[in-house]
């Protein structure tokens, strides 16, 4: 099974053998196209079995999070060698959880396991790390939902998140792992404030062949949103992703008018967003919580894309939202290619974080 069909379960997938159509030309931009970036590497085209495929991710997954990892498990070792679980070493340990953005929730559950049963005995640090990864495990296993396109044609992604979470990156990797199963994709480039982001757009479609509507810097994004969804319809597009703008999520101005993005994707078709996609980079740590919680608010968030995990030692965060908001987490990113954006693993994400190896 290839990655985007464990990403992407729709009822009635398209056989392995019609994986590679030939690319549909790309429409015409309004912005020159830079030079491409290298060709991402592809992704894994099923010849390598899924036991080899899945070690081989936890091995790029621990790599990733091993700032992270190494943050807690250094001094969770530090913390408990030699040394009798009392008031002081619980302490230390709830500080070296919430230093790793994992929520207080979460630090007070893991402080409370430790102790029961074990208070002024010897403990040792593999243990600890076990209740981690147990307790952290716990509280994401809920959220490990792949992301279910469905039935309708065009399925309607809308991609939201603040400026340099790597929204337009995802939109790119997702697209080109479609294409490759056969989908046919469109790109909506309705980041309209940013000449980059239109073009990096393009650059994608051209490259895999999927049909990109944009216009220049400055043009109404909702208008164009709207063109999309009829063009898509038209030349029956499979899914058609929206890019959106960058928007703190303090500046009001900026969010009512992805408000407006939404009332306008509605008039093309009531059921739509589909999806809603918040893309969110962990090394913003404690910020990211306030990121979901708008975001939610103002677009309907239905699912989770956590990037940048390997630039953090706070991948933590990642935890503390699952557990305060419950929002589905579909995929990660540890790494710049597009095999480093992978299905969310609960298991495999608790045990790399705890430094442990993989079951």
């Amino acid at each position: 099974m290839s990655f985007f069909r464990k990403l992407f379960n729709r009822g009635t997938g398209k056989p392995e053998e019609d994986a590679a159509p030939p690319p549909a030309a790309a429409e015409t931009v309004l912005a020159p196209q830079p030079e491409p970036e290298p060709e991402p590497a592809p992704a894994s085209a099923g010849a390598e079995p899924d036991q080899e495929r899945s070690r081989g991710w936890f091995s790029r997954l621990s790599e990733g999070l091993s700032k992270s990892s190494r943050s807690i498990t250094g001094s969770i070792t530090s913390i408990f060698t030699k040394k009798k679980l009392d008031k002081a070493t619980l302490q230390d340990l709830e500080d070296v959880l919430l230093q790793a953005d994992l929520g207080l929730p979460m630090a007070e559950r893991i402080v409370k396991e430790v102790s029961t049963g074990r208070y002024d005995k010897e403990i040792d640090p593999e243990e600890v790390k076990r209740i981690l990864a147990a307790e952290v495990s716990k509280v994401l296993k809920p959220v490990e939902v792949p992301f279910n396109f469905g039935s309708q044609k065009p399925f309607i992604v809308l991609v939201v998140g603040v400026n340099g979470a790597g929204k337009t990156t995802t939109i790119g990797k997702l697209g080109s792992i479609a294409r490759a199963e056969g989908h046919k994709v469109m790109f909506a480039a309705c980041d309209t404030f940013r000449a980059a982001a239109i073009e990096q757009l393009n650059v994608w479609g051209g490259r895999i062949g999927a049909k990109v509507m944009s216009r220049p810097t400055g043009a109404d994004a909702s208008g164009l949103a709207f063109d999309a969804i009829a063009q898509a319809k038209e030349d029956g597009t499979d899914i058609l992703f929206i890019d959106t703008a960058g928007r703190l999520q303090n500046k009001q101005y900026l969010m009512d008018e992805l408000d407006k993005i939404v009332r306008v994707i509605k008039k093309q078709d009531e059921t739509a967003p589909h999806a809603v996609l918040l893309v969110l980079d962990a090394t913003t740590g404690q910020n990211a919580m306030a990121q979901a919680e708008i975001f939610t608010k103002v677009a309907g968030v239905t699912g989770l894309i956590m990037t940048k995990l390997d630039g953090t030692a706070r991948g933590g965060i990642l935890v503390a939202i699952a557990e305060k908001f419950r929002i589905p987490v579909h995929a990660i990113g540890v790494g710049e290619g597009i095999e480093d954006l992978q299905p969310f693993d609960a298991e495999g994400f608790a045990r790399a974080i705890a430094g442990l190896e993989e079951r």
